[in-house]
Parts: C-alpha cells; structure tokens; sequence
C-alpha cells in the first residue's frame, strides 16, 4: 500500500501523468483551478481515508498552503520552483503530524538543463538564508547578473550531473 502525490506547477505535466495512469489502470484524483473550492477538502478527506484513488495529482498553485495529505506516503516533484519555500511547502504535504510511514520524496531533474539550474539557485537561495538566519522565501531580490542570466539559459551536455560538479566546486 503506497500512495502517492505527484506535485507540478503546470496542468499539462498533471494531464500527462492522469493519462498514464488511466493507461496503467491506477486510480487517481486530482486538485487543481479547475477543482471547486467547496470540494477540495472533501476530495483530500476522501484520499486520506484511502477512498479517491492511489495517486493524488496536485497543482502547486492550486494546493495552497495547510493541506495534508499524509494519506501518501511518497511524492514526485515533477519541477522546480523558483522560490525554494514552495517546494518545501509541496514535500510537507505528506511529511505532518498524524504520518505513519516512512515518506520518500522524488525530485525529478534532467541534468544541464534549465530545470536543474533552478535547483541550483534554489540550493544557494536556501543557503544563503540559513547563513542570514532567514526563511527560504524572505531572501534574495530574485535578481541575475548577466552572466548569471546568459548561463541559466546554457544547455550542458558534457556533464553526466552539473548540479554534482557544482556541489562539489563548492567543497573543495
């Protein structure tokens, strides 16, 4: 019995995932802006309780903060937010008080793309927050030099994982 919760800010990531499920033959539900306000607290009760489905498809946007769904004990985070705190926010979804299983969480990134350069600005956002002694979304103007901007948009194909040669630049 693991549930899961497959977490994107983009609908079309959500309906590509509802689809392979109902080629899959796996039960789902899903909480996104299309979802009434006056059903969504229904829809995560019902999924708690183990009565809406095995994977809980959620909108970052949509899921909003307090929302538990510690009827799942793994979500995937198909992508990456800017601002580190909401992708905190998403993993705590199904990591809260009343948890029975152990929670794994699957962070999806291919490597040398622009995906994993906003993992790795959300790692130094975090970084640079806890040093200051602040929350991962009270820091940071946002803002990218030109060079910062110009590499950002750089695809990477001569590393198996920048993000690990990065981390590693790092501590040497």
């Amino acid at each position: 019995g693991d549930r899961v919760v497959v977490v994107s800010g983009y609908t079309r990531t959500l309906d590509m995932v509802q689809a392979a499920c109902e080629r899959e033959g796996a039960s789902w539900c899903r909480l996104d802006g299309r979802t009434p306000q006056d059903a969504r607290l229904n829809l995560v009760r019902r999924f708690n309780q183990g009565h809406a489905g095995k994977v809980f498809l959620l909108s970052t946007k949509a899921g909003g903060a307090g929302l538990n769904l510690i009827g799942a004990n793994r979500l995937v985070l198909f992508d990456s937010d800017w601002n580190p705190a909401n992708d905190l926010q998403a993993m705590a979804r199904v990591w809260r008080d009343g948890q029975k299983k152990a929670v794994v969480i699957y962070r999806l990134l291919c490597t040398g793309t622009i995906e994993e350069k906003i993992y790795q600005r959300q790692l130094v956002k975090t970084e640079m927050a806890d040093c200051m002694g602040f929350g991962a979304d009270e820091k940071s103007s946002g803002q990218f030099t030109p060079d910062e901007l110009k590499d950002l948009f750089t695809y990477n194909n001569s590393t198996r994982c920048d993000t690990h040669d990065h981390l590693t630049r790092r501590s040497e």
